[in-house]
């Protein structure tokens, strides 16, 4: 259980960040749900109860990333979970991707989560404890036509390692998460086709929901995981096999 722990989550609004707000919540926890979009964020948070809040963030701005922590923290006097979902895509053959689509993922699905982790470092080292996980993604293994996108989720699992190791002094514990194909809408707008050829690539024989990937942000964000950091765990029902 969860309870009394301050979180917060990127990208909240919906898809996988909702998913794992909502299993958060229901595992006791009080979630701030941060996204760009503040409408999807207060929506989100206003079903979830435990006191749950709905702010707006941009990840790609390090001034917004620090004054959100610095707000969580004033508020409620600490903070125990943060969890990195926020990300986008902007897929491109790489001979026809243009520097503002790199640019635009780099921004916010690597330093988005740097910005933030940096942030909540500050306070879990001098609390001398919290939990850290990132949603990086199976495609940081590469994939194509997704050059920034396996680039940043790749760096997101090379920051992950780096943070895990210069914070468990602290008992600040960072682990990844590298969903594969899950359902949300986002995969909902992939032409049928094609979404039957990436489902026939998974053992388990179907797409995975959001509430997959909250379950495991959800065992790596409570007490019991505190000895578990450093990893880089996939939940794609076996899809990078």
């Amino acid at each position: 259980m969860l309870t009394e722990k301050i979180a917060i989550v990127t990208g909240a609004g919906r898809g996988i960040g909702e998913g794992i707000a909502r299993k958060l919540a229901q595992e006791g926890a009080t979630v701030v749900c941060a996204d760009v979009n503040e409408t999807d964020a207060n929506s989100v948070a206003s079903s979830l109860g435990h006191g749950a809040i709905g702010l707006r963030l941009d990840v790609s701005d390090s001034n917004d990333c620090d004054a959100l922590v610095k707000n969580v923290h004033e508020r409620f006097g600490r903070l125990d979970i943060l969890v990195n979902n926020a990300g986008i895509n902007r897929d491109a053959m790489l001979h026809k991707m243009t520097d503002e689509q790199w640019q635009a993922v780099i921004a916010v699905d690597l330093s988005g989560v740097f910005f933030m982790s940096r942030a909540a470092s500050r306070i879990m080292r001098s609390a001398g404890s919290g939990r850290i996980v990132n949603i990086s993604s199976a495609s940081w293994m590469g994939n194509i036509g997704q050059a920034n996108y396996a680039a940043a989720k790749a760096g997101v699992v090379g920051l992950s390692r780096t943070a895990a190791k210069e914070l468990a002094r602290s008992q600040v514990t960072v682990n990844a998460i590298c969903p594969g194909f899950i359902d949300t809408q986002m995969t909902r707008g992939i032409p049928d086709a094609i979404r039957e050829q990436q489902v026939a690539k998974i053992p388990l024989g179907r797409m995975g929901q959001p509430g997959d990937v909250a379950a495991v942000v959800a065992f790596l964000a409570s007490d019991e995981a505190g000895y578990v950091t450093g990893e880089v765990i996939n939940v794609g029902g076996g899809y990078v096999l």
